[in-house]
């Protein structure tokens, strides 16, 4: 199987959360082509880092997520 096949799939986001990554679209001056494209981006990278660092990428934002939560 293609890692990164064409078949797309839903992932629901805050409509804050869209917006904002919608607005670094429109100023990436053609850099990224939509929200989707822009998300699967980011997603990608993150996994590819983890892949190198397993240890470290997630449990580290983890970390600062749950001590950054009131």
């Amino acid at each position: 199987m293609n890692a990164m096949s064409d078949d797309k799939v839903p992932v629901y986001i805050s409509k804050k959360l869209y917006d904002d990554v919608k607005k670094m679209v429109e100023e990436s001056k053609g850099e990224f082509s939509s929200v989707e494209e822009f998300v699967e981006f980011v997603l990608t990278e993150i996994l590819e880092e983890e892949e190198e660092e397993p240890t470290y990428t997630l449990r580290r934002k983890r970390r600062s997520r749950s001590v950054s939560e009131p």
